[in-house]
């Protein structure tokens, strides 16, 4: 699912103009309102590819969301597997024309080649209830937690070991100095800047275990975590 560069550019140059959005980037909270103001054609947005959707409901509402949220399945929210958290997307239903704008908080599906999980109120706006599934193109709207790259808009997951998370970013490039292999992200937080530090990339969780077990043994501590998140 490639992302289309020249797009992608003119929509962050289009985003950068708008007020409505906050300099974090970070939406807490979901409603219908919010959502269809967001009324941008699909020539001002990136394409970030196509594929099945599908849509959860009852059996997930009020438990917690990947991002620590409550999912709400009224919400115009969805799940993916690799895109930034409060990334902003449009849904097009191939299938019948109709289109909804939805906010990532979720990860999965974990089904075949399914691209995305709808909540049961975006299943409803594209009428993909009854069949369960639809043939989908996504759109970007607008950047969530992190800026959009191929790979995570490319639904293939990767992961890594965090082993340290600093206020300052002298401090994150002295503990990656200290173990060689690592390297410093720059996180935003709800507003608040934060500087990782990340030791390798690997295709499988079970990896990235390997490496945070060969870390122990040499009195590093740190954790498995997804990439994408």
């Amino acid at each position: 699912m490639p992302v289309n560069v020249k797009r992608l550019f003119r929509l962050i140059i289009y985003v950068s103009l708008l007020g409505f959005f906050t300099s974090c980037g970070i939406v807490r909270e979901t409603t219908v309102r919010d959502m269809e103001r967001l009324d941008l054609s699909d020539e001002d947005l990136a394409v970030l590819g196509d594929g099945i959707a599908s849509w959860y409901g009852p059996g997930f509402h009020g438990k917690a969301t990947a991002n620590g949220e409550t999912y709400n399945m009224n919400d115009l929210t969805a799940a993916h597997r690799t895109l930034p958290f409060n990334t902003v997307v449009r849904v097009n239903n191939l299938d019948n024309g109709r289109s909804v704008t939805v906010r990532i908080n979720d990860r999965g599906p974990y089904v075949d080649n399914r691209i995305i999980d709808l909540s049961r109120r975006a299943a409803q706006d594209i009428e993909m209830i009854g069949p369960g599934i639809a043939n989908v193109q996504l759109f970007l709207v607008r950047e969530g937690d992190r800026p959009v790259t191929p790979q995570n808009a490319s639904s293939r997951e990767t992961f890594t070991v965090q082993i340290g998370s600093f206020e300052r970013e002298s401090d994150a490039r002295a503990k990656a100095a200290s173990v060689r292999g690592s390297r410093v992200e720059q996180v935003n937080l709800q507003g608040r800047t934060v500087f990782r530090v990340y030791y390798g990339t690997y295709a499988t969780a079970e990896e990235a275990r390997v490496a945070q077990r060969q870390l122990q043994t040499r009195g590093i501590s740190g954790f498995v975590k997804q990439a994408e998140n």
